[in-house]
């Protein structure tokens, strides 16, 4: 068990380090946080510095996430692993290293979900390309594919050996929570929805 939470604060760790962030300093450029959403995501990324930095900085979100779900498969018991991507998403959303302030963690799912759930991963970029095709709206992109990733990450793990005594509740409460936290860190894209 000590193992677990060594794992989850390692994740939290990798996840708070922010590329975006980082890339700006880089570059000269002000804090990505400081403009339009105010979000140190790709998307936010792509309305500051164009295409090719927003994609440098999707990709490399998507590595690290990639690299975390191969080293949880190895290191972590099955039940255990979709907390790993909980503890990432944690870390891009509230970064110890950036006063707690960052990402909205789709990108780091998106990568978490690639190595877990391939298909389910590639089908939800392609459900992202067609909601934001018939919305322009990010955000909901950004719900559609949370979905599909979740339930990709869930499905994963549905009815493997290594589920016997609850370890399926556990592994599904992990991809819902993760989830959840990313819906929520959408919510003043709702708002403001809402008020429109």
């Amino acid at each position: 068990m000590m193992l677990f939470f060594i794992f989850l604060a390692a994740a939290y760790t990798l996840g708070s380090v922010n590329v975006s962030i980082l890339l700006f300093r880089l570059l000269g450029k002000e804090d990505p946080r400081t403009a339009f959403s105010g979000n140190a995501g790709a998307t936010n990324v792509y309305r500051q510095a164009g295409l090719f930095w927003a994609s440098a900085v999707l990709l490399l979100d998507m590595g690290r996430a990639m690299l975390i779900a191969g080293a949880a498969l190895f290191i972590l018991d099955a039940p255990y692993v979709t907390w790993a991507g909980l503890a990432l998403v944690l870390g891009n959303r509230y970064p110890c290293f950036h006063g707690f302030k960052g990402g909205k963690g789709v990108a780091n799912y998106l990568g978490f979900t690639l190595v877990l759930a391939p298909g389910a991963a590639l089908a939800s970029a392609l459900a992202w390309a067609a909601v934001y095709q018939a919305f322009r709206k990010p955000f909901l992109s950004s719900f559609a594919m949370t979905l599909l990733l979740a339930i990709g990450t869930i499905n994963r793990f549905l009815g493997t050996d290594a589920m016997s005594g609850g370890g399926t509740g556990l592994a599904v409460m992990g991809s819902a929570l993760t989830a959840v936290l990313i819906f929520v860190n959408h919510k003043e894209n709702i708002m403001q929805a809402l008020k429109s």
